[in-house]
């Protein structure tokens, strides 16, 4: 990219369906033509960052990737009930160089808590998060936090970078119309790597005059007149004192302390971007309608993460996995493969008795739940005997009705389904009403034989256990 002026005017195909999914935005169809670009060395703290960036917002279902093309800039409004998540996506590109070291610029991205009239507020780091869109072999897909409530960016020339913004409204949050802003500074690209942290000795000097003034001014209740107009006076001294000090020389002046008025004129060439939340009058239940379970290979997390199974080093991974999933509505599972897709999976990888797995099957943002039948740690007991043991326990509980037994992944012959049949012949003898799930391959390459199979699996009675649910799948292999 280079500041030379050649700029095409860029026609960019309107969004489809953006008015759904509890968003409103109006996306226009025309593109983005820059008329005046600027030439030379570009000085961002001088310059309106609307002339040094092109940002735009997206709805959350679109798939922003770097090569994206900027759309024009409009107000955000998102509407929400309470314990629901709206998001948004934000998207930055840079028009010109005011950077070094192969980076189009640095731009500096703070939020505002989103406030109502009434006083209520969803506080930033809290309910209102930034991510980072980061794509995964070409595919935008990996949200990398960012830090709240400011973050520095590095832009590329040429690219797109994209900010995920998520905005979480608590079931006790109280309803109204929100808003709040999210400001885009250009800033110079040593701003962060020059700023000089304070030493050891530096941050204990500050901090022994500051508690002296807390000392101070603290025990004032009670005291005579006299006694606590000294005690501010030497409270205010002290705190001249640390203003005053090497470590905040930066904020002054050859005349004193900065004016508000320069941070005015710099905070007003920043792009700021408007968001209105409508939070409606009623809170969705926290267990999903419609039950989503997503595995994960057990043997994956091992091999990413290098930690061997069974250990404390393992279980805690798998709990961080399960948690991570959970607070998005989603019923995670995890997965151990077996020969010819035969599967073991397990929602918790303690047993029934442990107080974890209660906890777990508990939680009333879970829908369902496997239940492994056979062991997934070693200890001792036969396969007959572990799966009784378990269903014993777990059909005591409430929360029973979310269980399930997923042991085949896909079967594609008669010999998998009658498989299917043995394994859920042995679980309906402790518990008849055991739900039993399987899936049924639809992709294009074994699809006549699946589908034979399916159906001659389904036209023999005693093919098909009792309870038992089946699921179409396919499959997406990236780059086909």
């Amino acid at each position: 990219m280079e500041n030379s002026g050649d700029h095409q005017e860029t026609v960019v195909p309107p969004v489809e369906g953006v008015a759904g999914g509890g968003t409103a935005y109006g996306w226009s169809d025309t593109g983005v033509n820059d008329p005046r670009p600027l030439r030379g060395a570009i000085d961002p703290t001088k310059v309106s960052s609307l002339e040094l960036l092109n940002v735009w917002c997206m709805p959350n279902s679109a798939n922003v990737g770097p090569q994206d093309m900027p759309r024009e800039l409009e107000p955000i409004s998102l509407l929400a009930a309470r314990n629901e998540r709206e998001s948004i996506q934000i998207a930055i590109r840079p028009k010109v160089f005011w950077g070094g070291s192969g980076i189009a610029g640095t731009v500096q991205v703070q939020c505002t808590d989103l406030c109502s009239p009434c006083g209520a507020r969803l506080v930033v780091g809290q309910s209102l998060t930034l991510r980072r869109v980061v794509p995964v072999l070409g595919v935008p897909a990996a949200l990398v936090p960012l830090d709240m409530p400011v973050c520095q960016l590095n832009l590329f020339p040429g690219e797109t970078t994209v900010i995920w913004v998520s905005i979480d409204v608590p079931s006790e949050q109280p309803p109204g119309q929100y808003e709040g802003e999210i400001i885009i500074s250009a800033t110079k690209a040593e701003a962060e790597s020059t700023s000089q942290s304070l030493n050891k000795v530096e941050e204990h000097q500050l901090y022994r005059e500051l508690r002296d003034c807390l000392d101070a001014v603290e025990p004032l209740e009670g005291k005579p007149l006299e006694d606590v107009v000294e005690r501010v006076k030497s409270a205010t001294s002290s705190l001249r004192r640390v203003l005053l000090s090497p470590s905040f020389s930066d904020f002054f002046s050859d005349n004193g302390p900065i004016d508000m008025m320069e941070e005015d004129a710099i905070s007003s060439l920043s792009i700021r971007l408007k968001i209105s939340l409508t939070v409606w009058d009623f809170v969705l239940p926290a267990t999903p309608s419609v039950p989503a379970v997503i595995g994960i290979s057990d043997t994956v997390i091992e091999d990413r993460f290098g930690v061997e199974h069974g250990s404390n080093e393992w279980f805690e991974l798998l709990d961080q996995h399960f948690k991570w999933l959970l607070q998005y509505r989603i019923s995670p599972y995890l997965c151990r493969w077996g020969n010819s897709m035969r599967v073991l999976t397990y929602t918790s990888p303690w047993p029934a008795d442990h107080p974890k797995s209660d906890a777990y099957f508990s939680d009333p943002r879970l829908a369902a739940y496997a239940v492994p039948n056979g062991p997934i740690v070693p200890c001792g007991d036969t396969v007959k005997d572990f799966l009784r043991r378990e269903v014993e326990i777990l059909r005591t509980k409430n929360h029973w009705r979310k269980a399930y037994f997923y042991l085949w992944d896909e079967p594609l012959n008669i010999e998998q389904y009658n498989g299917i049949r043995s394994m859920a012949s042995e679980i309906h003898a402790y518990a008849p009403d055991a739900r039993i799930l399987t899936t049924y391959y639809c992709g294009p390459s074994d699809a006549p034989l699946a589908s034979n199979n399916f159906e001659a699996f389904l036209k023999v009675p005693e093919f098909l256990p009792p309870h038992t649910q089946i699921y179409c799948t396919s499959e997406w292999v990236i780059g086909n």
